[in-house]
């Protein structure tokens, strides 16, 4: 399994559907070097992780935080929900998070009345959008998927209200 070093993190005001902050929360790799296709895909390197925290307590800054055991948190796709869990188990740490999650990948396929998903950037490219920040880098993703998520939650209201 492979380890998390980045968690990008922004809440959404589930009230306006605006997004209030991105943040991302850097973790020490234990078992890996950061170098390579790492540092290509995500421009995180070994020197910016050298005063990182550990997965443990990056764990318990969403919990204490954000409150992330009772709250629905969002990803593209299942893979992170996967490596929460998987990590947050072989780690001992256990998952952070309460058992609401949204698939937004999956959403937006849907609303688009596809069963074909596509990538983060591809979703901008269809809503005709510009991603903002570095594709890859937690706290950017995070920003990102939360406008997907927000302008699809807009249209869900405007169409049953």
């Amino acid at each position: 399994m492979s380890e998390i070093i980045e968690i990008g993190v922004c809440p959404v005001d589930a009230e306006s559907l605006t997004r209030m902050e991105k943040r991302s929360i850097l973790i020490k790799p234990v078992r890996s070097r950061i170098c390579g296709f790492r540092t290509t895909l995500t421009t995180l390197t070994t020197e910016l992780l050298t005063d990182a925290g550990t997965f443990a307590q990056a764990c318990k800054t969403l919990k204490s935080e954000y409150h992330a055991r009772s709250r629905l948190w969002a990803s593209w796709g299942d893979y992170d929900r996967r490596q929460f869990e998987g990590v947050g188990k072989e780690l001992g740490v256990g998952y952070p998070f309460g058992t609401s999650h949204l698939n937004v990948k999956s959403l937006f396929a849907t609303a688009l009345g596809s069963t074909r998903e596509m990538g983060v950037a591809g979703a901008f490219e269809r809503l005709g959008l510009t991603m903002e920040g570095t594709h890859h880098r937690g706290d950017d993703d995070a920003w990102n998927i939360a406008e997907i998520l927000c302008r699809l939650l807009r249209l869900m209201r405007e169409g049953l209200m």
